[in-house]
């Protein structure tokens, strides 16, 4: 495998210990030995939320002391949610973790449970130690990878038949072109949820990969400091972009996950041709079909190359469905992370889901074209960074999914997309 650069957690995203600690109730026990712990995810119908189902019935027969009371929460809610449960000390003792600045935070805040000693040794043999990476900060592991999510573009090989767009888009203009052809035919060309804004800020995190080196990507993790020019000119390419015309109608209240009328719900009834989305997609997609069974003619691309951008071929956003503990979870929550983690659930996790397993052995399951294309895409690529918004942490994250929206409304320039982020950063 290619060498390459992985930008996720570090002790440079911490900027200066927190006050705040986590005090909160956590998993409860009794004298007997009893114990219930509380876990947050975010599947709320469908395979996803049957899979939790099974897989906390699984662990509760094998550890026959241990209680698991699941709550499934809306995906653009849970963030706040879980942010102000950690701040008032009443956190659930696991929980999905977005990674990157956010983490960083809850760390500094000692809200989280240091994993590092915690992990078995077969979890450690079958997942790739740089995704443990990922998830730790200063060395240490603190949230539990279960999926690969590298962003890309997911699109319906059927519709691009129809329309004469043959392969798939390798440039900017590629892309446009086959936007063109598929308006033509009277489809959508790309489907975006702007609605729920984080969809639309992905636009411009993949032309800031292509703008930007790696060097100002990692710097400005530390730094917070965006008067590289490259900003600007990853807005600059996202307004000519949008000026085309290459979005659903009404994409500025369009939803992105929810329902058929949603940005994944165009692609599943072939409305859209094509989504910008993470490797999660497909099994959203697929819960939003008629027959809600994955789409049969659904293909992948990674985000097209621009001209003359500093940013290295093949780079590639993404991240990682990951879990953690909070710090006053009982020592039975690192074992539900390790029977998470074990192939044979993570095997069922990716049946479920419909996106790619973390664990190597459970990887071999994979059999659908386009995730094994997301794996190799995922794996060759010179730099991986998680999505920038988590990243640089929750207000910078904020200022640029709310600044996007602005930008593709006409309400603001790539200038003030830019400072409206840095003026943010210096806030944090």
């Amino acid at each position: 495998m290619k060498a390459r650069k992985i930008l996720a957690g570090s002790s440079a995203l911490i900027l200066g210990a927190l006050a705040l600690t986590a005090c909160g109730a956590g998993g409860s026990g009794d004298p007997d030995g009893a114990v219930s712990m509380t876990l947050w995810q975010n599947s709320t119908t469908g395979p996803g939320q049957e899979f939790w189902d099974s897989a906390i019935a699984e662990f509760e027969a094998q550890n026959p002391d241990v209680t698991i009371e699941a709550q499934a929460i809306q995906n653009e809610d849970l963030d706040g949610k879980l942010q102000t449960a950690l701040n008032s000390g009443d956190a659930p003792d696991v929980f999905l973790q977005r990674g990157g600045g956010k983490m960083a935070a809850m760390v500094a805040a000692g809200q989280l449970m240091d994993l590092t000693t915690t992990i078995s040794d077969d979890v450690k043999a079958e997942i790739p130690e740089a995704s443990l990476a990922a998830n730790s900060i200063d060395d240490a592991v603190y949230s539990m990878p279960l999926s690969v999510l590298p962003g890309g573009i997911f699109y319906s090989k059927d519709l691009f038949a129809a329309a004469g767009v043959d392969g798939t888009p390798a440039t900017i203009d590629d892309l446009e072109s086959a936007n063109a052809k598929l308006r033509d035919t009277g489809v959508e060309p790309i489907a975006l949820g702007a609605k729920d804004a984080w969809p639309a800020a992905h636009w411009y995190f993949f032309f800031a990969l292509r703008e930007c080196s790696s060097e100002v990507l990692v710097e400005v993790a530390e730094s917070k400091d965006f008067s590289d020019g490259c900003w600007v000119r990853a807005a600059e390419d996202l307004e000519s972009f949008n000026s085309t015309e290459p979005y659903n109608e009404g994409f500025l209240s369009t939803p992105a996950q929810q329902g058929a009328g949603s940005s994944a719900g165009l692609v599943a009834n072939h409305q859209a041709a094509m989504e910008l989305m993470g490797a999660w997609d497909p099994g959203v997609i697929a819960s939003l079909t008629p027959d809600e069974k994955p789409l049969p003619d659904l293909g992948w691309f990674p985000f097209p190359e621009i001209d003359e951008g500093e940013g290295e071929p093949g780079a590639i956003l993404g991240g990682f469905d990951g879990y953690s503990c909070s710090a006053t979870a009982p020592p039975e929550c690192a074992e539900f992370l390790n029977f998470l983690a074990s192939s044979d659930v993570q095997t069922d996790y990716y049946t479920a889901f419909n996106a790619p397993p973390v664990n190597t052995v459970a990887q071999e399951a994979v059999t659908e074209p386009y995730l094994q294309q997301i794996l190799e895409s995922y794996n060759a690529a010179p730099f991986v960074s998680v999505w920038l918004d988590t990243l640089y942490g929750l207000n910078v994250g904020n200022a640029l999914n709310v600044g996007v929206v602005d930008l593709l409304a006409g309400k603001s320039s790539p200038e003030e997309l830019v400072q409206a982020v840095d003026d943010a950063a210096k806030k944090a």
